[in-house]
């Protein structure tokens, strides 16, 4: 079954595998990061119930280590890092399912673009290469701002009482996050870049604009407002997703950009405006009907 410039409610999983082998183009995607698995499954339910969760708080929903996962605070005994490395090894495995049904659906040389925090891009990209993708390299988006987050020694030490509290002021439990990873890999080619080119129109980069060659490294790029019904929580610059979507997909030929993983729909957005072919693919219905009506505002003259 072939979709186009369409948003379909559903798990990745199961919508994916209604799709022709060898059909789309490109995958740029913004899965959830590094969520815990273990126990729960990251489905309308546990969205709720974790939006609940932070409503009223200063917290956020998306982290390293996510608010309410039972990983964010507690003893660093062993048992506390078992289950954090079992966290990482049951993404990863979820990461490598979607993975494999990903690599049947891409065209022979289709490039998947996957966005993930520093500390788990690398799991990404093993599972990625598992389910038998190449890997291509690593993209570093610089954010125009991060939080300083983690503990701040001094004023922990100095709520405690310790007359010693100010000999540690500067040193904290980790740094401030200033850019995210984008995964880059590449289902294989046909034999070589030219006869993947030729029969499939995909796997190279349109490396070289106005500003010159583009680097592994994509400088701040300004958020845009956004719209009032658009409550998704982590909604990517669409600048950005222009960006990636004119690196790495050529127009026409039939082209299909896919997003399986799609939230509020940016991904499509883009591809809408560059006047590409769209799958976007949302298992929140909320979210879905935020891609559709963005969609269908964008093109209304």
């Amino acid at each position: 079954m072939e979709y186009r410039n369409a948003v379909i409610c559903g798990d990745c999983l199961d919508v994916m595998k209604q799709l022709e082998r060898d059909s789309i183009a490109c995958c740029i995607t913004d899965p959830p990061y590094n969520y815990e698995f273990i126990g729960r499954e990251w489905d309308e339910t546990e969205i709720r119930r974790r939006l609940e969760r932070v409503k009223d708080s200063k917290s956020t929903l998306v982290k390293h280590i996510p608010y309410g996962s039972g990983l964010a605070g507690g003893v660093r005994n062993p048992r506390w890092y078992d289950r954090n490395r079992q966290n990482l090894l049951d993404y990863q495995s979820w990461a490598e399912q979607w993975g494999r049904e990903l690599l049947r659906v891409l065209k022979p040389g289709g490039l998947a673009l996957v966005f993930n925090g520093s500390r788990t891009a690398a799991h990404i990209q093993v599972a990625l290469e598992h389910a038998g993708f190449y890997a291509r390299d690593i993209l570093v988006w610089r954010r125009n701002s991060g939080i300083p987050k983690g503990l701040n020694v001094s004023k922990k030490l100095e709520k405690m009482g310790d007359v010693h509290a100010q000999e540690w002021s500067g040193w904290h439990s980790c740094l401030r996050s200033g850019w995210e990873a984008i995964v880059v890999v590449q289902k294989p080619l046909m034999n070589n870049y030219i006869e993947t080119l030729t029969r499939f129109h995909v796997g190279l980069f349109q490396a070289r604009d106005d500003n010159g060659f583009q680097s592994n490294i994509i400088e701040p790029i300004q958020k845009e407002g956004l719209d009032d019904f658009n409550t998704h929580p982590t909604v990517k610059p669409l600048k950005l997703m222009e960006k990636l979507v004119k690196l790495t997909v050529p127009k026409g030929y039939g082209n299909i950009v896919m997003d399986p993983f799609a939230g509020s729909g940016t991904t499509l957005l883009a591809a809408q405006n560059l006047g590409i072919d769209y799958l976007g693919i949302e298992i929140n219905p909320e979210y879905a009907q935020i891609s559709k009506k963005r969609l269908q505002r964008a093109q209304i003259p």
